[in-house]
């Protein structure tokens, strides 16, 4: 299979090609000018994985921010899915985020629960519905709906690392608020196995299948680094850093999320459990 790929050099994509070419695929970069897309190779390629988009917690949330981060997905997503309509592929593999769902506080999730109500929930259907044109064109296209992608290299867990080696990590908030984790190589295999399966279409929640609370985290983080984790940090705390709506909405909101889809078409789960992910991903 030929697989386009956008957003080439993020996180995520940076694992997801290599690991393409290994298992014989042909993978090519689809570049970005701005806000527009070269879709120039889209006749030769069989598929398009597309994951561009401005970073969501790179910075505070400003109004001109907010749009820039809609706006760097909405528009090439529309331009990737009429272009799609004329063109080659047939099968688009498109980024989205747990985010949609909103703060759910313990509620379970599926691809089934409906979207919540804040800005990252707004991203997310705002989003997925910019590959309206492909789909109606009978492109099979997946949304991504990807949870906290941990790996040392990048994601949210890296900037944690540093506070937790020097023992003053801890839980966030109440830290009762689940974070539904995935590893960066179940994520680079749930979008595989999304390209690879013609039953899979719609959104796609990529989450390992045992979300955890917040302090639950902290505290296997914790143990894994073999750190102390008694120094919570209060709710002024993180949005002082963040913003106040950044803050509630990255990390004291939370998703129990499970991949329902994912397990029902056969997906096997590299790290299904935290701890052994991150002994795994960091010992």
């Amino acid at each position: 299979m030929r697989v386009l790929v956008s957003g080439s050099h993020g996180f995520v994509a940076s694992a997801l090609m290599p690991t393409l070419e290994a298992q014989g695929h042909t993978v090519g970069r689809i570049a970005r000018d701005g806000e527009r897309l070269d879709l120039s190779g889209l006749t030769e390629a069989d598929a398009v994985v597309h994951l561009a988009g401005a970073g969501i917690g790179d910075s505070r949330w400003t109004p001109e921010r907010k749009k820039l981060v809609v706006d760097s997905r909405v528009g090439p997503t529309a331009q990737l899915a009429e272009a799609l309509t004329k063109h080659g592929p047939r099968i688009l593999v498109s980024g989205s985020a747990i985010g949609y769902y909103g703060d759910r506080g313990d509620e379970e999730l599926t691809e089934e629960s409906g979207p919540g109500d804040q800005f990252l929930s707004e991203i997310c259907q705002k989003w997925e519905a910019a590959t309206a044109p492909a789909e109606q064109a009978g492109v099979r296209v997946v949304h991504i709906r990807s949870g906290l992608v941990l790996s040392p290299r990048g994601g949210m867990l890296k900037p944690l690392l540093t506070p937790f080696k020097l023992g003053l990590g801890g839980r966030l908030g109440t830290g009762r608020q689940y974070w539904s984790w995935v590893t960066l190589e179940d994520e680079v295999g749930a979008i595989i196995h999304a390209l690879t399966h013609d039953e899979v279409a719609g959104p796609l929640n990529a989450t390992a299948p045992n979300p955890v609370t917040q302090e639950e985290f902290a505290k296997t983080l914790g143990r894994v680094l073999h750190r102390p984790t008694f120094l919570p940090t209060p709710k002024f705390a993180v949005a002082a850093r963040l913003g106040k709506e950044a803050a509630e909405e990255m990390t004291l909101a939370g998703q129990r999320v499970l991949p329902a889809k994912l397990q029902a078409t056969g997906y096997d789960f590299e790290y299904p459990e935290l701890e052994p992910a991150f002994q795994a991903i960091l010992t």
